[in-house]
């Protein structure tokens, strides 16, 4: 039958916060942190050419790469969860209709990527530079993919394109940088305890 193993959020891999975690009660607090973050990232607009970005995918993907598959897959789901009873933590509205609008497609790529990024996260590759970039470019991607792709169905393809990539392309740039640097700086801080 099941045991209370199963159903813990955490793994036995080397992703940077389960390394961390010992408790359900600190798993718990993990998700409701990491779900504050995510809310708080969506507001923070940074004026950037030739529009503003969040620090939302940023955060997304972070929390991938240090969480790991289960608890930033969990972290997500349950920001996401809590933009569909109508807490405003998304960057342009809320709710389930909010959530089936242009956005949905790029609030689903968040989940996917967070799975996909806490799994590669799990098999090391949070520890150097390199592998954290490519895994965050693979992030954005999914996110891109699944977005865009969303978006092609209610405005068509070249608008989805011109209006939902290429804008955010720089300030994606620019957080894959503190990114790639950020989480392997924190791997090195964390193993020098």
């Amino acid at each position: 039958m099941f045991q209370a193993s199963d159903f813990k959020l955490t793994h036995a891999g080397p992703s940077l916060v389960p390394q961390l975690a010992g408790t359900g009660l600190y798993q718990l607090l993990a998700v409701i942190a990491g779900i504050a973050v995510l809310a708080v990232s969506a507001h923070i607009k940074i004026p950037f050419y030739p529009v503003p970005v969040t620090m939302q995918t940023l955060a997304v993907l972070a929390i991938g790469m240090t969480y790991g598959t289960r608890l930033g897959g969990a972290t997500v789901l349950g920001y996401l969860g809590a933009g569909a009873a109508g807490a405003p933590v998304f960057a342009g509205g809320a709710g389930i209709a909010y959530m089936m609008g242009p956005t949905g497609g790029y609030l689903l790529g968040f989940f996917v990527a967070a799975i996909v990024l806490g799994a590669l996260a799990e098999r090391g590759w949070t520890r150097s530079m390199i592998t954290t970039a490519a895994a965050m470019v693979l992030g954005n991607a999914i996110i891109y993919l699944l977005g865009v792709s969303w978006l092609a169905n209610l405005i068509g393809s070249a608008k989805a394109f011109e209006f939902g990539l290429l804008p955010f392309l720089y300030g994606d740039a620019l957080k894959l940088v503190i990114a790639a640097v950020g989480v392997p700086f924190l791997w090195s801080k964390l193993h020098q305890k």
